[in-house]
């Protein structure tokens, strides 16, 4: 190998953290399979009006028990933040990062979540994607407001 290439500081903190290293390419590699099987299946359940009307975020567990609507809803958060991270690390690992970006935002719960929402699905690669999923799995694709 050429000599200024081990000289770079990357190659020596790869080299003095080889366990590390094998961690993170493991971890590479699960976040990988999971997207890919997660991402497509979350999608492809949505429903293809999602993006048509205003939703209360906690109407979606309104029919249980507060507590249990509570526990769903933080799960629901704490899993949309894990999946938008693993989302920002696959940009630059293996995965379809956009697309788990995308769907872990979209379970996240905050102020002006539906204006970014809508923003960001009318990226064409994005609704491409998306409608190419569900069209895999014989659902219609999604409507979109007017803009």
């Amino acid at each position: 190998m050429i000599d200024w290439i081990k000289s770079l500081p990357a190659f020596v903190w790869v080299e003095g953290h080889p366990a590390l290293v094998g961690w993170l390419a493991a971890a590479s590699v699960l976040t990988l399979i999971l997207s890919a099987i997660l991402v497509p299946v979350i999608v492809s359940r949505m429903r293809a009006d999602y993006f048509m009307s205003d939703r209360d975020p906690e109407r979606m567990f309104a029919s249980q028990h507060p507590v249990i609507r509570w526990i769903g809803l933080i799960l629901k958060n704490i899993f949309g933040i894990i999946l938008f991270l693993v989302g920002i690390v696959m940009l630059a690992t293996p995965g379809q990062g956009i697309l788990t970006v995308f769907v872990g935002f979209m379970l996240i719960d905050f102020p002006g979540k539906r204006k970014l929402e809508l923003f960001l699905i009318r990226f064409s690669v994005i609704h491409r994607a998306i409608d190419w999923i569900r069209k895999k799995a014989g659902r219609q694709p999604l409507q979109l407001p007017e803009k």
